[in-house]
């Protein structure tokens, strides 16, 4: 059992010291006063359950920031990168991050007016007129942002609009589907600069710059072979779903904003600071650093992505297809296959299906989506047996396979192992159904001691396994009308039920089933989970 914060255990113990003399005066009947004040501590646990698992809900991080000082030189140097690296799309993000513009010196930026031969004015009378369904507020921030974007690192801007005009047009129509303001698409700017295989320092990953926690919340997969942090469909649901939880929790979009850079607790500690203001620029001071800057370079970069024209920003033309195809693959598949039959460059295949990681599309897990150029799909389905049927005894060998998993797929998906009493490398690599050498490797052991207590990474295939066959251990069942249904256990609470199911918050299962925070829930119940996939 979890130690219990020593804050909350303070507020039951002065619930109950409080309670007891109106208890005693009231109900004379020992068996009474237990029950009620069982009711009562029942009560303020699920309160406390309840709290705990809206305060964690995105208590993490989500894209994993690590903090760099920069100087002013290095932010403001002349950008002298050759030709090649501009044109070239793969290079977006060593240019983004060599530029470090959207991650510079905050207290420069706070300390500091940048200086442009633009006048004030004009930047408030554009920012007044794009109409923002999230309230603009123009100060020295959201300036000195602004100017970083259009006037200090235009080339590099450059490349980002040009991969813009590919992803806005995807993450609008998903945002629509969650019902989102759209202007919170420029947070993919400021996340990766539309970059679907960014990595940051702390290896958040992806477009939307997911930490592995946080994805395995929101139902990214994660394995040997794939990693949906870096599909831009898949994580941009993600993100969307994230922010609208976000949103249900403050109520205000500049605080949802803030909280997918540094996490809904220290949103909440800064609100708890600020003696219970609930305005960002109120909760300003009390905000960890990098996100004070978050926000006014969020305005920045919807300010960027409408008017760059304006500043003398040209975008070189994407070299990503205009249109694309779905195709749905129930068979292993390589990159390589494709490539070699229909003549389609493995480069592009990656560039549009980042998520594979070893250009293997696992197909006979379960079915998956392959993103094909709508020139090419017609000769993929006229060749499908052949393209399947190309080499694959050499790319889906039993020893090519174990090769990949071997390899693991991100170091997102491992899973940390705690060593217990009693336990050795054999027996958990039994556990896990991997190998000595392979937990070896992972951990950089040159010898098989290990002591009590010591953490082991576990990964690829083997975390996998062992995570599937957790989940699993629940007792669920699938009704007619489509939901996953869970039978309450012996010391169930709804927010420890919720935590074990991938995907599943408090609130969604309170609003599923028509709950409150204080309903109360016995063993044999049987409440609703989720939709069925």
């Amino acid at each position: 059992m979890k130690a219990r914060p020593l804050f909350s255990t303070v507020i039951l113990l002065i619930s109950l010291f409080s309670f007891l003399p109106e208890a005693g005066a009231q109900i004379r009947n020992r068996k009474q006063i237990i029950e009620d004040l069982t009711r009562r501590l029942d009560s303020l646990q699920n309160a406390y359950d309840s709290l705990t698992v809206e305060y964690n809900l995105l208590a993490e991080p989500i894209s994993g920031v690590v903090e760099e000082k920069i100087t002013l030189e290095e932010v403001f140097k002349p950008e002298t990168y050759t030709p090649e690296s501009i044109d070239s799309l793969r290079n977006i993000w060593y240019l983004h991050k060599q530029a470090e513009a959207f991650n510079p010196d905050f207290e420069m930026l706070e300390r500091d007016t940048l200086k442009s031969s633009i006048p004030d004015s004009v930047y408030i009378e554009r920012l007044n007129k794009l109409n923002s369904f999230i309230p603009i507020q123009v100060n020295h921030y959201v300036r000195n942002n602004i100017i970083l974007y259009t006037e200090k690192m235009p080339k590099v801007t450059a490349n980002i609009i040009s991969l813009s005009t590919y992803y806005l047009p995807i993450i609008e129509g998903i945002f629509d589907m969650y019902d989102l303001p759209k202007e919170l698409k420029a947070m993919a700017m400021i996340e990766s600069a539309f970059n679907p295989k960014a990595v940051s320092r702390a290896r958040a990953r992806g477009m939307w710059q997911f930490m592995h926690y946080t994805a395995r919340q929101y139902d990214l997969e994660m394995t040997s072979f794939v990693d949906e942090r870096y599909d831009p469909y898949k994580s941009c649901h993600a993100a969307a779903r994230y922010l609208k939880d976000s949103y249900n929790i403050f109520g205000d979009w500049s605080l949802a904003i803030a909280s997918y850079n540094c996490g809904a607790g220290n949103v909440l500690k800064a609100i708890r600071r600020s003696g219970g203001k609930t305005d960002f620029w109120e909760i300003y001071n009390y905000l960890p650093r990098e996100t004070r800057g978050y926000v006014p370079i969020f305005f920045a970069a919807l300010y960027t992505l409408k008017y760059y024209p304006e500043h003398g920003i040209v975008p070189q033309q994407s070299s990503l297809p205009a249109h694309v195809d779905t195709i749905h693959v129930n068979k292993m598949l390589h990159f390589q296959q494709i490539s070699d039959v229909i003549g389609i460059p493995m480069e592009e295949l990656r560039q549009i299906n980042p998520q594979y990681l070893h250009d293997i599309v696992p197909g006979k897990e379960k079915t998956y989506i392959l993103r094909l150029p709508h020139n090419y799909t017609m000769q993929f389905v006229n060749n499908e047996d052949s393209i399947y049927s190309y080499k694959d005894t050499l790319f889906f060998s039993d020893v090519a396979i174990k090769k990949v998993k071997d390899k693991g797929g991100t170091e997102g998906s491992m899973i940390t192992h705690t060593v217990r009493s009693g336990e050795t490398l054999g027996g958990i690599a039994r556990k896990y159904r991997t190998t000595v050498s392979n937990i070896k490797r992972w951990n950089n052991l040159r010898s098989d001691m290990i002591r009590v207590g010591q953490k082991l990474r576990i990964g690829g295939s083997a975390a996998t396994t062992r995570s599937s066959s957790t989940s699993g251990s629940s007792t669920t069942t699938a009704t007619k009308d489509g939901y996953i249904t869970y039978t309450v256990k012996k010391n169930d609470t709804l927010s420890g039920i919720a935590s074990k199911f991938s995907g599943v918050t408090l609130s969604s299962l309170l609003k599923l089933n028509g709950f409150t925070q204080t309903t109360k829930i016995y063993p044999g119940m049987v409440i609703k989970i989720k939709k069925a996939q």
